[in-house]
């Protein structure tokens, strides 16, 4: 499991005037939960940029005055003009103790649909699993070797071990391959001429 370093410094005062001081300096106010206290503090916005921009799941160790935290992270805020970020919430992660987490979903194999002259295409990004720590993983995969034209992979058909729950439904589509128009209208155009020749037959 990919890790991102985070170095921090631990805020003493909280509140809406020490959190508009803090971002006044470039900083991003931050929060650790879910360990036996909550963490307040502060961080240069580029130390998250790996946690954020990246369609992998990642957990982060962020280290205050020489304590480390494994974490993930629960929610990003952002400036609705800048999108800067304006606040992040991170959950500590505890051994043995169950996280619910949204994981990304990858493709392994080739479709046959593809193959055919179809497009495959995403329902859904990821799913959210419950489990502990140490399975969590980057990103799950779903096989679609076997999605013919018109068909899905759906929720049950993901990846899991024994020790993840799915919390999705599983008849919830991950992904279809569709039928393009034109496939459409060519398998249209032969329907229409068999027809035809059904017709040329029968008067004759």
């Amino acid at each position: 499991m990919e890790t991102v370093a985070v170095n921090g410094t631990i805020r003493t005062e909280v509140g809406k005037k020490a959190t508009k001081a803090v971002r006044k300096q470039g900083q991003v106010p931050c929060v650790i939960y879910g360990g036996k206290e909550v963490i307040h503090f502060t961080s240069a916005p580029s130390a998250f940029k790996h946690l954020i921009f990246t369609p992998e799941f990642k957990l982060a160790e962020i280290t205050l005055d020489g304590t480390a935290y494994k974490c993930i992270l629960k929610d990003a805020q952002y400036h609705p003009v800048t999108d800067e970020i304006v606040h992040m919430d991170f959950l500590q992660l505890i051994e043995g103790q169950n996280i619910i987490v949204n994981i990304p979903i990858a493709f392994k194999g080739v479709s046959p649909g593809v193959k055919a002259g179809g497009k495959l295409v995403s329902k859904l990004r990821t799913i959210k699993i419950k489990t502990t720590p140490d399975q969590v993983v980057n990103q799950l995969f779903v096989d679609i070797s076997e999605v013919t034209l018109g068909n899905s992979v759906r929720v049950r058909d993901v990846e899991v071990t024994d020790k993840m729950h799915v919390m999705n439904p599983g008849a919830t589509p991950v992904a279809s391959v569709e039928i393009p128009r034109a496939l459409k209208s060519a398998a249209a155009g032969e329907e229409g001429e068999g027809k035809e020749v059904v017709a040329e037959a029968a008067a004759e």
